[in-house]
């Protein structure tokens, strides 16, 4: 005991000897056994301000975490606002920031506010990997399509989404209408199985009058893979001011009309092979549940 406390009352000739083996590269557990210091707390006050060298930090998968926390903490941010942010522990968060400066005090309104928008973004942002990570499975099942998954697929596209005949009103005609680009796609694939020559097709854009029209042609004429100079005119709705639409934006461009020329045998076909589809499943030999109401 007489050793230690003698040899600890020369505190800065130790300490200069823990900083010049400190700046040596020695660890500390090194510099603990050459100058035989075992006590923690003098040993942290001998190598106060000192970084430890390169070659004792370890990489760590949280060292990212870390600098993020230190950012954050910087900014302002309190370790509850940080833990929601990255998801780490409050220790942590408390060790990798202990030497940074507080931040300054909110009202408790104003931090109970502002802790509870950054855990519901939190979870937004979990919600939102999580239906990533579904759809990414899902689609990953589908794999490649047959011709007779495209076959069936497209007839149940055109009953549900074209027009049909009805017989207070006889139009026997292919006439499709989608928003979706994917939709289109797969529509115009599927006249391309069943043989249908691309010059039988027309093509007509149908967008409300506030948007960008020409854009909007540019745009379906690149999903449809053909000229935009070959577009029919465009059909353009009036705005009612009393409702509030919600398809407004960048990412709105109408819908594509397309329209297959002498289509009514087409259109007669997809009316049976809909209903062998429906007698397949239901043993019903009635006809189309929609095309005969």
């Amino acid at each position: 005991m007489t050793d230690n406390h003698s040899r600890y009352s020369d505190f800065e000739g130790l300490r200069e000897q823990a900083v010049t083996l400190r700046r040596a590269g020695l660890s500390r557990r090194q510099i603990r056994d050459r100058l035989h210091v075992y006590n923690n707390d003098i040993l942290n006050r001998l190598l106060e301000g000192e970084p430890a060298p390169e070659w004792t930090r370890r990489p760590n998968a949280k060292d990212d975490v870390r600098e993020r926390a230190r950012e954050l903490r910087l900014q302002g941010w309190t370790y509850d606002q940080i833990q929601v942010e990255l998801g780490c522990s409050k220790s942590s968060i408390s060790l990798w920031v202990r030497d940074l400066p507080k931040p300054e005090r909110r009202a408790p309104s104003e931090q109970a506010k502002l802790a509870g928008r950054m855990r519901w973004d939190h979870e937004l942002a979990v919600r939102d990997e999580e239906r990533r990570h579904t759809k990414a499975v899902a689609a990953g099942q589908i794999g490649e399509m047959s011709e007779r998954d495209l076959f069936m697929t497209g007839i149940a596209l055109y009953w549900a989404e074209g027009a049909k005949d009805k017989p207070y009103h006889r139009r026997e005609n292919v006439l499709f209408v989608n928003s979706d680009p994917g939709v289109i796609r797969l529509f115009l694939a599927w006249l391309d199985l069943l043989g249908v020559e691309p010059h039988r097709l027309r093509y007509r854009v149908m967008i409300h009058m506030t948007a960008d029209v020409e854009g909007a042609k540019r745009f379906w004429a690149d999903v449809a893979g053909v000229d935009v100079s070959t577009f029919q005119k465009t059909t353009i709705k009036k705005h009612n001011p009393k409702t509030i639409r919600k398809n407004v934006g960048e990412g709105y461009r109408g819908c594509l009309v397309i329209r297959v020329l002498q289509g009514a045998d087409l259109y007669r076909r997809i009316e049976g092979w809909w209903t062998g589809m429906v007698e397949a499943i239901t043993g019903d030999t009635s006809g189309p549940s929609s095309g005969k109401v």
